[in-house]
This record gives C-alpha cells, sequence and structure tokens, in this order.
C-alpha cells in the first residue's frame, strides 16, 4: 500500500492570500522571463506600458512614429514601450539552528509560512519560483518554475525541514549570486545572526547580479524586549555553550547592541537598494505581507 504524503499546505496562510484578493505584486526593477506577466522586462517591446521617444533611423519600422510630435518639433520619433514578463522569485530560507527559537511559533516555522505564502501568491500571478534553504550540511534547492505543481514540491521540502547547524547566510548568499544566472527577486529569510558587514557584502554581490533583493528579518518578541526578570540560562542553539547571568543586568547592553546591528542593516540596505524589514514572528503572517506589499499592489511598484 502505497504511504500517503502528508499535507503541509498548513503553511500557505489563508489571512494574507484573502488580503492580497488576486492583485498583482511587482518589482521595481525590470525582470527577466520567459513568458508575458505583469513585471517591466529590461527589453523593449511592444506592451501597453509607454515608455519613452527615441529618434527614427531610416529603415525601422514606421508604425511606431509618432506624426503629433512630428508636427510640433518637425523630426521623426518612435514610441518606445516596456515589454511586460513575468518575475522570478528565489525564497532563500535561513534553516540553522538559531531558526528554532520562538513561543508559542519557532521563527523557521513563522518563515516556512512567509516563504509558503509569497510563493503561492507568485505562482498564482504566472510568476516562476525556486527555493534555497540555507545550512551549512545538505542545502536543497528547487530551481525556479512557474507552474502549480511547485508549490506542492515547495511543501514537501519545507515541511520536514528542522533548524540545525551554525549560520551560514552569507556564504550561501554568494553561492546564490554565482548561480542564479537570469535577473530575479530574491527573497531572503533569516534571523540574520551573522556580522551585517558580511551580509551587506552578499548583498550588494546579489544587486550586481541585477538581482532585486528583499530581507526579511525575524525576530521573536523575547529577543527585542529581553523582559525576563529572573536568573536565566541562555543557550546557543547552534552549538556555542550555555551561559547563566541575571538579565536585568545585560538587557540595556543586548538591546543598543541589538539596535546597532539592525541599524547597520537598514543602511547598508537602503544604500545598495535592498528592501529590508524586521518582522516579529509573534504577530499575524499578515502584517508581514502588508509590509512587503505596500506599494506593490496593482499599478506600478514603488
Amino acid at each position: 500500500m502505497a504511504r500517503r504524503r502528508k499535507n503541509y499546505f498548513h503553511y500557505v496562510d489563508q489571512d494574507s492570500l484573502s488580503r492580497i484578493s488576486g492583485e498583482p505584486l511587482l518589482t521595481p526593477f525590470p525582470m527577466e522571463g520567459s513568458v508575458s506577466g505583469h513585471h517591466r522586462s529590461p527589453h523593449k517591446g511592444s506592451s501597453v506600458e509607454f515608455a519613452e521617444y527615441r529618434e527614427y533611423t531610416p529603415g525601422e519600422d514606421p508604425k511606431r512614429m509618432d506624426w503629433r510630435v512630428f508636427a510640433r518639433s518637425d523630426r521623426y520619433y518612435l514610441k518606445e514601450f516596456e515589454a511586460e514578463t513575468n518575475l522570478r522569485s528565489h525564497f532563500a530560507l535561513d534553516c540553522s539552528g538559531s531558526m528554532g527559537f520562538g513561543d508559542p511559533k519557532s521563527k523557521l516555522e513563522f518563515g516556512k509560512s512567509l516563504v509558503s505564502t509569497l510563493s503561492y501568491l507568485y505562482v498564482g500571478q504566472g510568476d516562476a519560483v525556486g527555493l534555497h534553504t540555507l545550512r551549512r550540511r545538505k542545502p536543497q534547492v528547487l530551481p525556479a518554475k512557474r507552474n502549480p505543481s511547485q508549490i506542492q514540491e515547495f511543501l514537501e521540502v519545507l515541511g520536514p525541514v528542522k533548524p540545525k547547524g551554525d549560520t551560514f547566510l552569507a556564504p550561501a548568499l554568494h553561492e546564490i549570486a554565482e548561480t542564479v544566472r537570469m535577473r530575479a527577486m530574491i527573497f531572503v529569510v533569516s534571523d540574520m545572526l551573522d556580522e551585517p558587514s558580511e551580509i551587506l557584502d552578499a548583498v550588494l554581490h546579489l544587486r550586481d547580479r541585477k538581482h532585486e533583493v528583499v530581507l526579511f528579518h525575524l525576530f521573536d518578541r523575547q529577543e527585542l524586549e529581553f523582559d525576563f526578570d529572573r536568573p536565566t540560562r541562555f543557550v546557543d542553539l547552534e552549538g556555542g555553550g550555555s551561559l547563566i547571568t541575571e538579565p536585568t543586568v545585560i538587557r540595556e547592553e543586548y538591546l543598543a547592541r541589538l539596535d546597532e546591528h539592525v541599524q547597520e542593516l537598514r543602511k547598508g540596505c537602503l544604500e545598495s537598494q535592498a528592501r529590508y524589514h524586521v518582522v516579529r514572528t509573534d504577530k499575524p503572517l499578515v502584517d508581514a505581507i502588508d509590509q512587503f506589499s505596500a506599494g506593490r499592489i496593482g499599478g506600478k511598484a514603488a
């Protein structure tokens, strides 16, 4: 008797799906794809979206000549349009040990839901999605595809994944920059427990390859508030031992360093034109989707 597949569809958040309500999620950067879609292409075409004029060269198709401009300027100009294309999105999910922290839901479980929901939305609008599980040992990669069965493939990879091992974020992002050849949208879902300078170097590498980059920086409530009120044993989930201390003694310095870490990432992403979102895993997933989709739904992307 064949074994039944485990159903991981609960990772696709229904509240987020209903909030988006069928409107396309757009990207502000030109994308390369294989079929027509909602997004701007770096290649010129004859789509509905007017882009610019350029001077006519003898031998070119006169059908795109703008005779009104000729009447005003006595010069021949052609209309150019932005070809619309489908988007390729690659989702990079940090699966290191620290992602296992969180109550009642770990950062990894939240990340699985975020990746599953966004990929479902993109496939639903005809875009291709790929997956990268970021870990030092046995990372998994699903090449970008646009067929609906890709969501089932995502869920079958994501569902069983457990948090394990030390952080391998920056090297993994450099590898994605080297291996994802076509211009794409790269989503990074992580608690960013790597040196900010190393993360930002990897982000810049991705941007140099013409990818759009979106970082979702996941935090459990306790990481942001550090409201422990009694001597506590803090365990390094990535194998670095443990420490028993009085939280009130270190709280101020901890929060200051955390703020420095976040601000360095925020500033670096702004400078490289990457998107950076701080996400609390104790909040509804739809809040993260709303934060990301602001300015991207319908019309032109911000």
